[in-house]
């Protein structure tokens, strides 16, 4: 196998795909983000890139706050349409049929009610980079559906069926290969070792 050379591009894949909501419950936006990510832990920390000529941009710019909701597959079609229709034109949650509830920390600030996650997070920088400006901020709550929290607390967000970008195309997250660390985890011996023949 050998490789060949294009100029650098926006090609790693695959990414989260999620619905940023902005705004405030009176007058709420949504729009589908695939360049955001985690920056930090301690702060937590994320950021979100938006082209300036987007309606969520001024939102954001003006209320310095948004969410960043995960998507299960039950929401894709909706999720690629908030990526292709302006607020500006349209009220993408009665086309979508997607309700807003209160965020449970920044409280007048709309989360996705059938988001399995969502990172409430409040700008602390903007940084303009050519075609987008990113947004750093802080987050400051994460609102999670309690159908996905088992008996012990332990978050089971393999449960919910989150959605990947890869390269124009949306995917449903796939078999579990592995977890954390896995590769340099001692394996466990059985009480009884396997019999000699």
């Amino acid at each position: 196998m050998s490789k060949i050379k294009w100029k650098g591009g926006a090609l790693i894949a695959p990414l989260p795909a999620v619905l940023v909501t902005c705004g405030t419950l009176d007058k709420p936006n949504v729009f589908t983000v695939a360049w955001t990510g985690i920056i930090n832990t301690q702060p937590p920390k994320t950021y979100i890139s938006v082209r300036p000529s987007r309606l969520s941009y001024e939102y954001i710019k003006k209320e310095r706050k948004f969410v960043i909701n995960l998507v299960s597959a039950a929401d894709v079609r909706a999720l690629d349409y908030c990526g292709v229709r302006s607020g500006r034109e349209r009220d993408k949650f009665a086309d979508t049929g997607l309700e807003v509830v209160p965020a449970l920390e920044l409280e007048d600030t709309p989360v996705i009610k059938s988001s399995p996650l969502s990172l409430e997070c409040v700008v602390t920088d903007i940084i303009s980079l050519g075609t987008h400006d990113m947004f750093l901020a802080d987050i400051v709550a994460t609102d999670v559906n309690d159908e996905l929290v088992n008996s012990e607390g332990r978050l089971r967000l393999d449960k919910a069926d989150l959605v990947a970008y890869s390269h124009g195309e949306y995917f449903s997250l796939g078999k579990k290969l592995g977890s954390f660390g896995y590769s340099v985890r001692k394996k466990r011996r059985g009480k009884h070792p396997p019999k000699k023949k």
